[in-house]
């Protein structure tokens, strides 16, 4: 098999990988509140921590990529993923899966940010098409497949199974990777810009933090303001900063171009919206319908169908269309399947949700290959890493604040209905608001437990009730959110600012 071959298949086993850790915990995560004694900020974390690294350092390790080789990094970021993995699977406490979910974001980020850089060099043409086709369905389908891959061994070994199946997997990867790959780097890339690794992990740290402890700390509280501030103030040092450094890890430069502005606007509204949602649809179908892990994961599987399906028809297209199209209609479809989802009562069946997840399906596989695709094809071939690594710190941008900020929506909603539907009932002190915090998280029914007798029925109902409307509210949302996206990526995304494959030419104007 000749050499670009082995690099689409490596490249695609080490994403499938690293995105099915993305959401392959969340049908893991009630097993993982009740076994380590989670609460719902616990469990935002599980998934933000990992997201968030990746953000925090997808744009480095693209530059570093570049400058260091993009085969080095690559197989150093498997072999960080797997130490990780093995680290989140040992773990005693919320905050030792934290840090451990957190050192996998790094890893991740190496394989990540030189993923496309990897493929972009072995293909061109109409065969670079195919090949971020198939990328693109490996990426759809890991995403989607995760809850069904987490609920089979969940149900089967313990969620601490998930992590460990990474290890042969990762094994395979190294031994491929340093056999096969061929080295590639930018022979007139220089230092690495720290000052902006520094400003801009500490802003996103800050805003999501302040996202996730908002409701617990007061909106207007010290510390949440403190948060805010401190996230604009970083975010301000790293924009000036990237200005002034030789070599910024993020050329703003290339912002000029409507159509690189225009990807990044579909990977963030893509992940921020459905994404983001998968962890409040499985904590609905486990703890609001009491499916297992494993049927939960089952009731997925429209979405992981269609993703797969249609992503290579999508990756072919990508060539013959105009790629604002495939991008548009495809952010379109996802809007149009969350919306599809709305409307669930406490009376539904998981079936309230089939529609929207077959549109969501059909929009996933539709945005992710020409989103690859576009990403590195609005810069010269030098910059690929770069490019990549911007395109995919918006993706988990996008799911870490996503996440984070429906959880506080999502927190506050049902806050106000328990305490609203409970007003007449005479509970304890502070009962009503340990209620919501465990509805929240879905942990409701050892809550309604500690209840009197005589209040449990009014409880258990205000529960549901609360729970069902605040996932129709997030459901919403993210509609909106996804419907923006496509609305902008329609506006900004041109032909004319695609780079020819291998033509070089300057990277904005």
């Amino acid at each position: 098999m000749d050499r670009k071959w082995w690099t689409l298949v490596v490249v695609c086993v080490a994403i499938f990988m690293l995105l099915l850790d993305i959401t392959v915990v969340n049908v893991a995560l009630p097993n993982i509140q009740r076994d380590l004694g989670a609460n719902f900020t616990d469990l935002q974390w599980v998934i933000d921590a990992y997201a968030l690294m990746l953000a925090a350092f997808l744009l480095t390790a693209g530059s570093l990529a570049d400058r260091l080789g993009r085969k080095l990094l690559f197989t150093i970021g498997v072999g960080i993923f797997a130490a990780a993995s093995l680290g989140c699977g040992l773990a005693q406490s919320p905050g030792w899966l934290d840090i451990a979910r957190a050192v996998q974001g790094i890893g991740g980020a190496l394989m990540f940010a030189t993923s496309l850089s990897l493929l972009a060099q072995e293909f061109h043409g109409k065969e670079r098409g195919t090949a971020f086709g198939i990328w693109g369905a490996t990426t759809g389908a890991s995403v989607a497949i995760g809850p069904l891959v987490g609920g089979a061994l969940t149900d089967s070994f313990g969620w601490r199974s998930i992590f460990y199946i990474n290890l042969p997997i990762a094994l395979v990867a190294i031994v491929v990777a340093l056999v096969k790959l061929r080295e590639s780097s930018d022979p007139s890339a220089s230092g690495i810009d720290w000052g902006g690794l520094a400003t801009f992990s500490i802003a996103l740290f800050s805003l999501v933090y302040a996202l996730l402890r908002g409701n617990d700390e007061g909106w207007t509280s010290a510390v949440t303001l403190g948060l805010l501030g401190a996230a604009a103030l970083c975010l301000l040092a790293f924009v000036v900063i990237e200005l002034k450094v030789k070599d910024p890890m993020l050329e703003l430069s290339l912002f000029r171009k409507p159509t690189f502005s225009g990807a990044q606007v579909a990977a963030f509204s893509l992940s921020a919206s459905i994404f983001s949602m998968f962890l409040y649809l499985t904590l609905y179908l486990q703890n609001g319908l009491g499916y297992s892990p494993l049927q939960a994961g089952l009731r997925f599987l429209p979405v992981t169908i269609l993703s797969f399906l249609v992503a290579p028809v999508a990756g072919k297209l990508s060539a013959r269309l105009a790629p604002r199209l495939l991008l548009g209609a495809g952010l379109a479809i996802v809007a149009l399947g969350l919306w599809l989802m709305h409307g669930i009562r406490v009376d539904s069946s998981w079936t309230t949700l089939l529609w929207g997840f077959l549109a969501a399906g059909i929009g996933v596989g539709m945005t992710n290959p020409p989103l690859a695709s576009l990403a590195i094809s609005v810069v010269p071939p030098r910059q690929s890493g770069m490019a990549s690594g911007i395109n995919s710190t918006f993706r988990q941008v996008g799911i870490a604040t996503g996440i984070a900020a429906l959880g506080a929506l999502f927190q506050s909603h049902v806050q106000s209905a328990v305490e609203s539907s409970l007003s007449g009932v005479s509970l304890p002190a502070g009962a009503k608001q340990g209620l919501a915090q465990a509805v929240s998280s879905g942990g409701a029914g050892k809550a309604i437990q500690s209840v009197p007798q005589a209040a449990r029925g009014a409880v258990a109902r205000a529960a549901e009730s609360a729970f069902i409307g605040g996932l129709n509210e997030l459901l919403v949302i993210a509609a909106i959110v996804a419907a923006t996206g496509s609305v902008l990526t329609f506006v900004l995304v041109r032909r004319r600012d695609l780079v020819p494959s291998g033509e070089s030419v300057p990277a904005a104007g």
